[in-house]
């Protein structure tokens, strides 16, 4: 299965020409810049209309609207909200977990493991600050998915190894929102 990662597009989603062919598209929040219902509307419009088999996606800090929300009506079969729960596809187990919300809710058995944050000082840095959330970061190292893809530090866009965790920040953008990054294809074997 090729899972291909993009976060943090910030209304930006439009700018994003040649992604690579995979078969889920995960994205890992602040899909808006300022939370509205407009803006959430044109990202599903999009993210409807992209070639991908699957699609999935979390809220990021600044997708304001969602950020209660337990469900999104009529979406398409092939499109997941993981607001704190998980899909299985093709025998992979996923699980997003909504902004800010207890990493307690992560279940045991979790394959691809999607958030925002990221896990404290893993690729987590921006000005000079750590952004990432410790207690998220011990409950990944014990449920031991084999990727941990999240987003939120525009400036640490990268890939680790940690315990035998892949730990990917996908974001799209840097903080100038002028540098688009590469989306993240990953082999899940």
């Amino acid at each position: 299965m090729r899972i291909l990662q993009i976060s943090d597009t910030h209304n930006r989603h439009q700018q994003l020409t040649n992604l690579q062919d995979a078969d889920v598209l995960v994205h890992c929040g602040d899909f808006t810049d300022m939370g509205t219902d407009d803006e959430v509307i044109d990202f599903l419009n999009w993210f409807f209309e992209l070639p991908y088999p699957h699609k999935i996606f979390v809220v990021g800090n600044h997708d304001l609207c969602l950020w209660e929300a337990i469900d999104i009506e009529d979406l398409p079969d092939n499109v997941y909200f993981l607001q704190d729960r998980g899909c299985e596809i093709d025998g992979v187990k996923f699980f997003g977990l909504a902004y800010n919300h207890s990493a307690k809710l992560i279940p045991d058995n979790v394959d691809v493991l999607v958030t925002h944050e990221p896990p404290i000082n893993i690729l987590d840095e921006d000005f000079g600050k750590h952004w990432g959330n410790d207690i998220l970061k011990s409950r990944v190292l014990q449920v031991k998915p084999k990727y941990h893809l999240f987003g939120h530090s525009h400036d640490s866009y990268g890939t680790e190894k940690h315990d035998g965790i892949i730990f990917s920040n996908g974001a799209s953008i840097d903080n100038s929102y002028s540098v688009f990054h590469k989306a993240k294809l990953f082999e899940y074997k």
